[in-house]
Protein backbone atom coordinates (compact mmCIF):
# COMPACT_ATOMS: atom_id res chain seq x y z
CA UNK A 1 0.00 0.00 0.00
CA UNK A 2 1.02 3.47 -0.83
CA UNK A 3 1.08 6.43 1.29
CA UNK A 4 -0.82 9.71 0.44
CA UNK A 5 1.76 12.53 0.27
CA UNK A 6 -0.14 15.37 -0.69
CA UNK A 7 -1.98 17.10 0.77
CA UNK A 8 -5.42 18.55 -0.01
CA UNK A 9 -5.39 22.42 0.60
CA UNK A 10 -9.26 23.71 0.95
CA UNK A 11 -8.84 27.51 0.42
CA UNK A 12 -12.11 29.22 -1.02
CA UNK A 13 -11.24 32.76 -0.10
CA UNK A 14 -7.88 32.38 -1.77
CA UNK A 15 -6.08 33.36 1.93
CA UNK A 16 -3.51 30.92 1.65
CA UNK A 17 -0.22 32.47 0.22
CA UNK A 18 -1.93 35.84 -0.53
CA UNK A 19 0.93 37.35 1.94
CA UNK A 20 3.82 36.32 -0.77
CA UNK A 21 4.54 38.63 -3.30
CA UNK A 22 4.39 38.20 -7.11
CA UNK A 23 7.19 37.83 -8.91
CA UNK A 24 6.04 40.54 -11.20
CA UNK A 25 10.08 40.80 -13.10
CA UNK A 26 9.52 37.80 -15.66
CA UNK A 27 5.95 37.84 -16.20
CA UNK A 28 7.02 41.81 -17.13
CA UNK A 29 8.85 40.40 -19.75
CA UNK A 30 6.42 38.16 -21.43
CA UNK A 31 4.24 40.63 -21.23
CA UNK A 32 6.68 42.56 -23.77
CA UNK A 33 7.49 39.75 -25.58
CA UNK A 34 4.14 38.56 -26.16
CA UNK A 35 2.70 42.09 -27.24
CA UNK A 36 5.52 42.51 -29.40
CA UNK A 37 4.98 39.61 -31.65
CA UNK A 38 3.29 40.71 -35.01
CA UNK A 39 3.00 36.88 -36.88
CA UNK A 40 0.17 35.43 -35.85
CA UNK A 41 2.11 31.96 -36.77
CA UNK A 42 5.42 32.38 -35.12
CA UNK A 43 4.94 30.06 -32.53
CA UNK A 44 2.94 26.88 -32.95
CA UNK A 45 -0.78 26.61 -31.45
CA UNK A 46 0.18 24.75 -28.51
CA UNK A 47 2.62 27.15 -27.58
CA UNK A 48 0.60 29.54 -27.74
CA UNK A 49 -1.58 27.46 -25.62
CA UNK A 50 1.25 27.04 -22.93
CA UNK A 51 1.88 30.92 -22.77
CA UNK A 52 -1.94 31.60 -22.33
CA UNK A 53 -1.83 29.09 -19.52
CA UNK A 54 1.05 31.17 -17.71
CA UNK A 55 -0.99 34.43 -18.43
CA UNK A 56 -4.36 33.42 -17.23
CA UNK A 57 -2.75 31.90 -13.82
CA UNK A 58 -0.62 35.27 -13.14
CA UNK A 59 -3.69 37.10 -14.30
CA UNK A 60 -6.23 35.50 -11.71
CA UNK A 61 -3.30 36.21 -9.30
CA UNK A 62 -2.78 39.42 -9.78
CA UNK A 63 -6.43 40.29 -10.14
CA UNK A 64 -6.58 38.99 -5.92
CA UNK A 65 -3.98 41.11 -5.18
CA UNK A 66 -5.91 43.89 -6.92
CA UNK A 67 -9.17 43.19 -5.57
CA UNK A 68 -7.70 42.86 -1.80
CA UNK A 69 -6.12 46.87 -2.32
CA UNK A 70 -9.23 47.96 -3.78
CA UNK A 71 -11.15 46.77 -0.71
CA UNK A 72 -9.06 49.15 0.99
CA UNK A 73 -10.54 52.13 -0.51
CA UNK A 74 -13.70 54.48 0.38
CA UNK A 75 -17.05 53.49 -1.05
CA UNK A 76 -18.33 55.96 -4.18
CA UNK A 77 -14.81 56.86 -5.18
CA UNK A 78 -12.92 57.28 -8.77
CA UNK A 79 -10.21 55.17 -7.81
CA UNK A 80 -12.21 52.49 -6.44
CA UNK A 81 -14.94 52.60 -9.22
CA UNK A 82 -11.77 52.44 -11.81
CA UNK A 83 -10.80 49.10 -10.04
CA UNK A 84 -14.24 47.58 -10.16
CA UNK A 85 -14.20 48.30 -13.77
CA UNK A 86 -11.19 46.67 -14.31
CA UNK A 87 -11.49 43.79 -11.93
CA UNK A 88 -14.81 43.17 -13.80
CA UNK A 89 -13.42 43.54 -16.71
CA UNK A 90 -10.21 40.76 -15.59
CA UNK A 91 -13.28 38.63 -14.54
CA UNK A 92 -15.07 38.49 -18.19
CA UNK A 93 -11.93 37.93 -20.00
CA UNK A 94 -10.85 35.36 -17.79
CA UNK A 95 -13.93 33.61 -18.09
CA UNK A 96 -13.43 32.67 -21.56
CA UNK A 97 -11.26 29.79 -23.05
CA UNK A 98 -7.89 30.65 -23.32
CA UNK A 99 -6.69 29.86 -27.53
CA UNK A 100 -3.45 28.60 -28.90
CA UNK A 101 -3.70 31.59 -30.66
CA UNK A 102 -1.34 34.93 -30.66
CA UNK A 103 -4.86 36.83 -30.58
CA UNK A 104 -5.59 35.15 -27.16
CA UNK A 105 -1.98 35.46 -25.21
CA UNK A 106 -2.12 39.06 -26.58
CA UNK A 107 -5.25 39.82 -24.63
CA UNK A 108 -4.41 38.27 -21.85
CA UNK A 109 -1.09 40.07 -21.66
CA UNK A 110 -3.00 43.74 -22.03
CA UNK A 111 -4.72 42.66 -18.70
CA UNK A 112 -2.00 41.87 -16.94
CA UNK A 113 -0.72 45.38 -18.16
CA UNK A 114 -3.75 46.98 -16.65
CA UNK A 115 -3.82 44.85 -13.67
CA UNK A 116 -0.30 46.30 -12.60
CA UNK A 117 -1.51 49.39 -13.54
CA UNK A 118 -4.08 49.73 -11.29
CA UNK A 119 -1.61 47.94 -8.48
CA UNK A 120 0.38 50.84 -9.35
CA UNK A 121 -2.10 52.90 -8.02
CA UNK A 122 -3.50 51.12 -4.86
CA UNK A 123 -3.13 52.17 -1.51
CA UNK A 124 -0.64 50.38 0.75
CA UNK A 125 2.38 48.35 -0.71
CA UNK A 126 1.23 46.75 -4.01
CA UNK A 127 4.61 47.40 -5.77
CA UNK A 128 5.41 43.34 -5.78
Amino acid sequence: MKLNTHTVLHDPRGLFGADLPLDRAPYERLVAAVLSWTDPVALTPHDFEQIALQLTGHARAVATDVRHHTDLLDEDTGPRALAEIILAEAQRRLSTPHQGTLHCVQNRARLIRALYDRLQTAPGDATT
